[in-house]
Parts: structure tokens; C-alpha cells; sequence
């Protein structure tokens, strides 16, 4: 089965499952915010239990830069729009050390899909990064901004 602009097969293959987080990222519409909605549910889930929080970031992380290194290669485009698990694992920096609220969460969602999208500097030099690490790093720096800004909204 072939998604369009993708013209590697839909293989059954474990970093393909990783880097489209289990074929999220062939969601039909906007496949980058559902990854980020499926990342917010599990990083709310492990928020209070901050070791966890961070161990399960890190290997997310290190996930995401081999699988979608890996599946790029396979594929026809760089940073395909398929591969998701960079919006997935990279909500987790956007709540690090924040008190969540309903409003912080909401705010922090659409602020880190408003600076991924719309790659504010340097975001767009890190996404010509070689392979995986070019897919996680920029979105990892849009979460580094939305928390930012969230810190800074908390302690006002």
C-alpha cells in the first residue's frame, strides 16, 4: 500500500512502526498533530512520575532519531510527513518541570505545533540536519521554545 508522496511499501518493519508511531503518521489530516496529540496522552499519563517521564523521553528520543533516519533513507522526500514520532516523543520537553492545568496544556499543545510548523530561526537549520537527527532536533528546539514561554507564563 503506497501513501501518497511516499513510495516505499508499508512494510510491517519495526522502525517503520516506530518513526510512524504504529501508522499514526498515515493519518490522513494534519498526521504531525495527531502524533503530538498521541505523545500528550502518554507524556500526561507519566508526567508525576518525573524519572519516568524523562527515561521514557529519552528512549522515545533515541528511537526517533534511528527509525526515522532509517525510514527516510527508504523513502523519496526528506522528513517525510509520515514520520511522526518526532511530534510524538518531543511533546515531552514542552511539560518538563510545568505545573499542569488545563489551560497549560492547551497552551502548551498549540505553542509547540505553532513553532514546529512554522520553524521560527534556527529551527529550519537544524531540520537540514543529516537523517534522524535532522527530523527530532528541530522539533525537539520548537518544544525547548514552548516551554520557554510556558515557564515564563507560570512564574508571572
Amino acid at each position: 500500500m503506497a501513501v501518497k508522496g511516499h513510495k516505499m511499501k508499508k512494510s510491517k518493519n519495526i522502525h517503520e512502526r516506530i518513526a510512524t508511531v504504529c501508522g499514526i503518521g498515515y493519518f490522513p489530516i494534519a498526521p504531525g498533530t495527531a502524533g503530538s496529540f498521541a505523545g500528550l496522552i502518554l507524556c500526561l499519563l507519566l508526567h508525576s512520575h518525573i524519572v519516568l517521564y524523562i527515561t521514557a523521553f529519552i528512549i522515545l528520543f533515541t528511537a526517533g532519531v534511528i527509525s526515522s533516519g532509517m525510514v527516510e533513507r527508504g523513502s523519496v522526500q526528506k522528513d517525510p510527513g509520515f514520520i511522526v514520532i518526532d511530534e510524538f516523543a518531543n511533546i515531552f520537553p514542552v511539560f518538563l518541570f510545568i505545573p499542569l492545568s488545563v489551560n497549560v496544556i492547551i497552551a502548551g499543545f498549540i505553542l509547540y505545533r505553532i513553532f514546529d510548523i512554522i520553524k521560527i530561526p534556527p529551527l529550519k537549520k537544524l531540520e537540514k540536519l543529516h537523517g534522524g537527527w535532522g527530523i527530532m532536533l528541530d522539533d525537539l528546539a520548537s518544544a525547548i521554545y514552548a516551554n520557554l514561554i510556558l515557564q515564563f507564563l507560570s512564574r508571572t
